[in-house]
């Protein structure tokens, strides 16, 4: 399985340590008109409130670009080769920065259109300002990729049922929630899951929740694939 070893944050730090494949480079613009596309390494923007990020991060990845119409809308064609270790996770991020006891609410809608083969996760990526806490919430996975740490508990947690890991990579703590069943359409609500990590389990305390990522957590995507995202949309009061 392809493990996480390192929060992402601490892997945009390591940037100029990366020893990325010669494969990267200029990949296709997507057919349709986009408002914004890059294949740049690190190409981001913002659009509507929404962060874009390339994000490709790991080694040995291949072409990647991502491309958007808006924060809610947009999409990433990726080719990775058929190797281990995570490549990229590209994105769209949303600033909270609201104490987990102060938030009335916290939610999420989400549509993929993903890819029946290759190796990835679609997940979100919520982070404390300190990054300290990185809690993740798969929503569907394919292939050969697993989460970071040790099986803790099955929940039913805003209107999903969840597989819970707990692990450490040497940066920062991180709690994986795995969809039970794939799904490519719905929503979240993303406050009861953070209450059950601060209040049941105490695994973390009154954090102040920084950003919101949802994204595509790509190990492997030989030949060009493409992920699309539609109707993002993420809510806080």
């Amino acid at each position: 399985m392809a493990i996480r070893t390192l929060g992402k944050v601490t892997k945009a730090l390591l940037a100029p340590a990366l020893a990325l494949g010669a494969t990267i480079g200029l990949a296709s613009a997507p057919a349709h008109a986009a408002v914004w596309y890059s294949s740049d390494q690190w190409g981001n923007t913002n659009l509507g409130g929404y962060t874009l990020y390339n994000n490709i991060w790991g080694s040995g990845a291949g072409a990647q670009t991502i491309w958007a119409n808006s924060g809610t809308n947009w999409g990433v064609w990726a080719n990775h080769p058929n190797t281990g270790g995570i490549k990229s996770y590209p994105n769209s991020k949303k600033v909270i920065n609201k104490s987990i006891t102060s938030l009335r609410s916290l939610t999420s809608n989400y549509n993929v259109t993903v890819p029946w083969s290759g190796a990835y996760n679609t997940s979100y990526d919520i982070w404390d300002t300190d990054h300290d806490y990185e809690i993740m919430l798969w929503v569907n996975y394919t292939g050969a990729v697993g989460p970071l740490g040790t099986w803790q508990a099955n929940v039913t947690l805003g209107g999903h049922t969840w597989n819970v890991y707990k692990g450490n990579n040497g940066a920062n703590e991180v709690f994986s929630f795995l969809r039970t069943s794939n799904s490519s359409s719905g929503s979240v609500d993303i406050l009861p899951v953070l209450r059950w990590i601060k209040d049941t389990k105490h695994w973390m305390g009154d954090e102040t929740i920084g950003d919101v990522q949802f994204g595509y957590e790509i190990t492997s995507s030989s030949g060009g694939m493409d992920f699309r995202t539609d109707n993002l949309t993420v809510s806080s009061s």
